[in-house]
C-alpha cells in the first residue's frame, strides 16, 4: 500500500505541473496576440539538450508507471504493453499537433514535425551531447513518431487548428494522462487503469479524423 500511495502522490504532482503548462500553452498559442511573448520565454529557457532529456524522461516515466501498476494489480504483460503503446501514441499525437502549431507561430524550435536528422547544437551546448541524447530519443520515439506522421501526414499542410480543438487534444497530453491515473488511483480504480488507457487510445483516430474534417 505504501508503494501505491507514493505512486499516487508522484502522479498528482506530475499532473498538476504538466497540466498547468499544457493549459497555459494551449491558451496562449491559440491567440496570435500573445503567442510571441510566450514563445520568446520558451526559447530562452529550452535548449536541445533539455528538450531531448525531458522527452526521454517522459517515456521512462510512463514505463515505470505502467510496470508499477502491472506489478501491483498482477496484470498480464500483454495488457501492460498495450497500455504503454496506447499512452505513447496518445502523447505523440498531442505533441505532433502542438509542434505544428508552434512552428506556424515561429515558436520553440527544439522540436520538429518529423525528427529525421540530428539537430545542430545551440551555442553553449556540445554537439556530441546532443548527438547522444538524439540517438537515445530516436531509438525510443521513432516508431511512435512515424506511426502518427504517416497516419496524418497532411496535418502540416493544413494548419487550421481551432482553439477548441487544441484544448481537446490536450486530453492526450502527459499531464492529462497523469491526472487521470492519479484520480483513478485515489478512487480505488487501480485495476482499471491499464484497460482504460487501451480504450482511451481510440481517441487517436477520432482526433485525426476530426482534424481532417475541419480542414476538408
Amino acid at each position: 500500500m505504501s508503494l501505491l500511495l507514493k505512486l499516487e502522490n508522484i502522479l498528482f504532482r506530475c499532473s498538476i505541473s504538466l497540466n498547468t503548462f499544457e493549459i497555459e500553452y494551449s491558451f496562449f498559442s491559440s491567440r496570435k496576440l500573445n503567442v510571441s511573448n510566450l514563445n520568446s520565454f520558451i526559447k530562452i529557457f529550452i535548449s536541445f539538450l533539455e528538450s531531448l532529456f525531458l522527452n526521454i524522461f517522459d517515456i521512462l516515466l510512463n514505463a515505470v508507471i505502467i510496470v508499477s501498476i502491472c506489478y501491483i494489480t498482477k496484470s498480464s504483460i500483454f495488457i501492460a504493453v498495450l497500455a504503454f503503446l496506447g499512452i505513447q501514441l496518445q502523447g505523440t499525437l498531442y505533441n505532433y499537433y502542438y509542434v505544428i502549431l508552434r512552428n506556424e507561430f515561429d515558436g520553440d524550435n527544439t522540436s520538429r514535425i518529423n525528427e529525421k536528422n540530428v539537430p545542430i547544437a545551440f551555442p553553449g551546448e556540445k554537439q556530441k551531447h546532443v548527438n547522444l541524447l538524439y540517438n537515445i530519443f530516436n531509438l525510443l520515439y521513432r516508431g511512435f513518431d512515424q506511426t502518427i506522421y504517416y497516419a496524418d501526414r497532411q496535418a502540416p499542410k493544413n494548419q487550421k487548428f481551432p482553439n477548441w480543438f487544441m484544448s481537446c487534444i490536450s486530453l492526450l497530453g502527459l499531464g492529462s494522462q497523469m491526472l487521470l491515473i492519479a484520480v483513478m488511483l485515489s478512487v480505488g480504480l487501480l485495476n482499471y487503469v491499464l484497460p482504460f488507457f487501451i480504450g482511451y487510445t481510440a481517441l487517436v483516430p477520432v482526433f485525426i479524423l476530426l482534424r481532417r474534417y475541419i480542414n476538408r
